[in-house]
């Protein structure tokens, strides 16, 4: 035990400043299709509910049980990307015309707020602040005159959001990453799925797979390889955990006893031995390569 201190060098932390939003398109189940919003501003959250009712009895207050909480939030900026439109209730008629008051669209969004310290300013960090299943509602704009102290326009929009399965937890529509607690490799494999590659699409991920992403795996990546059984019979099949593989990953197995098991291409154990075999699946994502080991008994 040790005794608290307060204000030490490098923990007076805070947070500040807004980048990187991303709107994902929703189709399919899926959000995808991710796209920069340029010239965003503020992004205000504003939960909801979570109120106590009190209940008494024996001329006493009993408990209090406690309301639902919703979460919502709005958004400012001086621009939308004209994938938003849609997502606005706007919808073009011909090249160049559009009207409103249409259906709907839902969402997803994502943007970075900064983190800084005493020591290192905002270099020291930053939270991926993530929404699911967004509808946004109409706001008021004003158009003023220009003037001789002119000022860019700004949109708003307030959102409402319907919470998404979290496998263990209650069903929830926001979640939020802190580099600063998450492994550099963990970190730039997800930044590679929310924001695209070279070789992929920018896509948002529900919870599970975020979770199966950041944690658990080898020390480098959340890629886990996870046997059928803790005794596998030849003709069974390993398993990737698939939320963690993005799309276009390229899978080599491979076992450190060829003689005693092997596995094909899809990840059927084959041979006709039995013993202990280490199996070791490679991961090749966007021309970088992720490993990760499980060992198992393998019997005929």
């Amino acid at each position: 035990m040790s005794k608290l201190r307060w204000d030490e060098v490098g923990k007076r932390t805070y947070g500040t400043g807004v980048d990187r939003g991303v709107l994902y398109q929703y189709k399919a189940g899926e959000f995808k299709n991710g796209v920069a919003w340029n010239g965003l501003t503020t992004v205000s959250e504003s939960p909801s509910g979570a109120e106590p009712s009190p209940l008494y009895a024996d001329n006493i207050k009993y408990l209090n049980l406690m309301s639902a909480e919703e979460y919502g939030y709005s958004i400012e900026a001086y621009d939308s990307p004209d994938e938003f439109d849609v997502c606005d209730g706007s919808a073009e008629i011909a090249s160049g015309v559009s009207i409103g008051q249409q259906d709907r669209a839902m969402f997803g969004f994502c943007y970075r707020s900064m983190l800084g310290n005493d020591t290192q300013g905002t270099k020291y960090g930053y939270i991926i602040n993530i929404a699911y299943n967004c509808l946004a509602s109409p706001s008021e704009r004003s158009h003023a005159t220009v003037n001789d102290n002119p000022e860019a326009e700004t949109l708003s929009w307030d959102v409402t959001t319907t919470p998404v399965d979290v496998a263990g937890y209650k069903p929830t529509a926001s979640l939020k990453i802190d580099s600063t607690k998450i492994p550099a490799a963990k970190l730039a494999l997800l930044e590679d799925i929310l924001y695209g590659t070279a070789n992929s699409a920018p896509r948002l991920p529900l919870p599970d797979e975020i979770v199966a992403i950041v944690g658990g795996g080898s020390a480098e990546t959340g890629i886990t390889l996870t046997p059928v059984s803790a005794s596998v019979e030849v003709g069974e099949s390993f398993i990737i955990n698939a939320a963690v593989v993005p799309a276009l990953a390229e899978i080599e197995w491979s076992t450190s006893d060829s003689t005693k098991a092997t596995v094909s291409e899809s990840g059927v154990v084959t041979g006709i031995a039995t013993g202990s075999a280490t199996i070791t699946g490679k991961i090749t994502i966007d021309g970088t390569d992720y490993t990760d080991t499980c060992s198992v008994t393998v019997t005929a």
